[in-house]
């Protein structure tokens, strides 16, 4: 593959979503938000989300204990040399990726929470659910990281760890306000505990396709209801 000399052009012809991809692809994939993002950067910027681009490609592809610096610089046009211009190394550029996909994963969270204050927890349900699905190859890294990239479980247990404090301090206030005692560490446990649960099953029926729960599992707004039903339950107390 020839280099581009025009990277955000390159980055806009790099991203070809399936045609099965949900109608949320289009709104919560990462790789669309940094492509919104790029037109504006400098070109050295603009190189760098090239490369972060053509990853998230790779890892919707392959797994993440398969990706190297050779797949991401032939799908991205660019030399080696140009690769460590910009990262270190392969775990470097993970790295980065994942953390940045976190960061986004949790403002747009925060972003379904604002704007529905009277139904944040189904708010951000389906927005988690649309996420996953959008970026199964980023989840995957996140759920199913090998040992050589710790980089992965950092991301994925900083994800949880912010997200989960931050929706229990929510819970807390409700229930002060409602003039209930709280035990912070239960509620942590709850958190915890109904967040893995969610993982669990987005990633059964969307990253192992186990076909027993296809049946059951294809209105994505029932299945978000169920997700919020739990939430609402699990944290009432």
């Amino acid at each position: 593959m020839k280099k581009h000399e025009n990277d955000v052009m390159f980055i806009k012809n790099q991203q070809q979503a399936p045609e099965s991809a949900p109608e949320a692809q289009s709104v919560y994939g990462f790789t669309e938000h940094l492509i919104e993002g790029a037109e504006a950067l400098r070109k050295g910027e603009r190189t760098r989300t090239a490369i972060s681009v053509a990853a998230c490609d790779c890892l919707e592809e392959r797994p993440l204990s398969d990706l190297t610096v050779e797949m991401i610089c032939t799908r991205a046009g660019i030399s080696h040399g140009t690769f460590y211009i910009y990262f270190k190394n392969r775990n470097a550029l993970v790295a980065d990726v994942l953390f940045r996909f976190v960061d986004f994963v949790q403002g747009k969270m925060r972003a379904a929470s604002h704007g529905a204050p009277e139904g944040a927890v189904r708010a951000t349900t389906a927005t988690y659910t649309h996420i996953f699905e959008a970026n199964l190859g980023l989840m995957k890294c996140l759920l199913h990281h090998p040992g050589e990239f710790p980089e992965a479980g950092l991301a994925f247990q900083k994800l949880n760890r912010d997200w989960l404090e931050t929706v229990v301090a929510v819970r807390e206030q409700v229930l002060r306000k409602a003039g209930r005692s709280v035990d912070r560490a239960e509620l942590m446990r709850r958190a915890y505990a109904l967040g893995g649960m969610v993982d669990q099953y987005l990633n059964s029926l969307l990253i192992e396709k186990d076909p027993n729960m296809t049946a059951f599992s294809q209105d994505r707004e029932a299945l978000v209801e169920t997700f919020s039903f739990l939430w609402e339950r699990g944290l009432g107390a």
